[in-house]
């Protein structure tokens, strides 16, 4: 390899000098470097490059450093923090993207670096291929799992709903419910396309999720995220990891109704109850009120004959059990009978006894007579006189007239021996015209003497019988 021209003439020496006519001079490394930067950016001041993405790293200020590379060579690359903010989709190694933007050096590190700004999806399969590498790690921490899966109110008072305010599909959430069963509905109004889409919807599910029971606006029993059809790049928001997320961290329960029937996102696996549309979504939320109507009617129905089944039978049974019993007349004739057989023998069993009864006083009137009743008769009034007597002489005051003194307790009882009268607190003196009460102490006691009631004349018939 022949030297430049300007090392022909002499070798190098030891100190660096000055040829003359050269107009190369010796530049500085700021100043190459410079030239480098100007140069590399005006012939690659717009580039779009394809590759995948490797060692992604977001730092704290909100910068992106990442890499792309095949599988011959690897490109640094950095994304702004403004641009960064605005992507639609959460970069990741491994995942083919376009990048766009321009080229410039590092006079730092004497290299060079493509500016992102703005970086896409390097077609529908890359996107796919990103969808099924993070359904496979949600699915691995247990975000999709069927325990997880909570069952809906039957009937919920208030139903918050996810979608677009402008969008028909709220229109035909809200026309479904007031056709089936009109309820409160709670808007929560967000974009569901886009850029910023995925955080709104996130901040949405988790605000629902964290509004208080018995607050001013009612917590709603049910939530609904909804959004119509498109494209799996209209419907990337709703396979955001934050989505994804905030939908299986809700406390309450969840229907998903994101696109038509053949659309599926990440969001319905994490949710509670997939819809395949909105309107779907609505009828899942409530049931048909004419038909829960009609059940309770049913039921009412089937409630009164229940309670009116046993009445019925045992109105039946009792008719079937009375149509085997007797006759009334049948039962009582025996009795009736027996009765009248008993009438008559008490009929003659009265006149034979009326017939003894004669007889027998007839007998004994035949034994009675007058004399001898007369006997009879002073006969008992003799005894009579005799115990009248007797009864005369052993009374005990009756010797009171001949001087003696009947002596009595304050309880009445005669006291025949000194010890019993020592042992009385007091006495009474029983005498012919009277009584006097002593005392057995140092004071005697004094009392006027009490008459003795008039014997009855002996002529007095109660006086011959005493």
């Amino acid at each position: 390899m022949s030297a430049p021209p300007y090392f022909e003439e002499e070798s190098a020496g030891l100190v660096a000098k000055e040829a003359a006519g050269d107009n190369a001079a010796a530049l500085s490394v700021s100043e190459i470097s410079a030239l480098l930067k100007r140069t590399v950016e005006d012939r690659f001041g717009f580039v779009r490059v394809r590759g995948e993405i490797s060692g992604f790293k977001r730092a704290a200020s909100g910068h992106v450093y990442l890499c792309l590379k095949d599988e011959n060579a690897r490109l640094d690359a950095v994304m702004w923090r403004g641009t960064a903010q605005r992507l639609n989709f959460q970069p990741e190694d491994g995942l083919e993207v376009v990048a766009t933007g321009k080229l410039t050096t590092y006079p730092g590190r004497s290299n060079y670096q493509l500016v992102i700004e703005r970086m896409e999806v390097a077609g529908e399969g890359a996107l796919l291929a990103l969808l099924a590498r993070n359904k496979a790690r949600f699915e691995a921490e247990g975000l999709f799992a069927p325990e997880r899966k909570r069952a809906l109110p039957f009937l919920p008072r208030t139903i918050g709903v996810v979608t677009s305010p402008t969008g028909a599909v709220i229109r035909d959430i809200l026309h479904r419910l007031a056709d089936r069963f009109p309820v409160r509905v709670l808007v929560w109004p967000v974009l569901v396309q886009g850029q910023g889409a995925a955080e709104q919807v996130a901040a949405a599910v988790r605000g629902f999720s964290a509004m208080a029971a018995g607050g001013p606006v009612p917590r709603p029993d049910l939530v609904i995220v909804a959004r119509g059809g498109g494209s799996i790049e209209d419907l990337w928001a709703f396979n955001e990891e934050a989505v994804v997320r905030a939908v299986a961290d809700c406390s309450i329960p969840i229907i998903s109704a994101v696109g038509h029937e053949t659309d599926t996102t990440l969001c319905d696996f994490a949710a509670d109850r997939r819809a395949p549309t909105p309107t779907a979504a609505a009828e899942m939320a409530v049931p048909v009120r004419s038909d829960l109507i009609n059940q309770i009617g049913e039921l009412t129905l089937r409630k009164r004959r229940a309670v009116l089944r046993p009445l019925q039978l045992g109105r039946e049974r009792l008719a079937a059990r009375a149509e085997r019993l007797p006759a009334p007349q049948a039962l009582l004739s025996p009795q009736a009978q027996k009765l009248d057989e008993l009438s008559e023998r008490f009929r003659r069993a009265l006149g034979d006894r009326t017939m003894l009864a004669r007889g027998e006083l007839q007998r004994v009137s035949g034994r009675l007579s007058l004399p001898l009743l007369a006997a009879r008769v002073q006969t008992a009034r003799g005894r009579l006189d005799g115990l009248a007597r007797l009864f005369v002489s052993l009374d005990p005051d009756k010797v009171l007239a001949r001087g003696y003194v009947r002596v009595t307790d304050p309880t009445g009882r005669t006291l025949t021996t000194r010890a019993a009268a020592s042992g009385a607190a007091s006495l009474n003196l029983h005498f012919q015209d009277g009584e006097l009460a002593v005392s057995t102490g140092p004071a005697p006691m004094r009392a006027a003497p009490r008459p003795k009631p008039p014997s009855p004349p002996d002529d007095s018939p109660q006086g011959k019988l005493l």
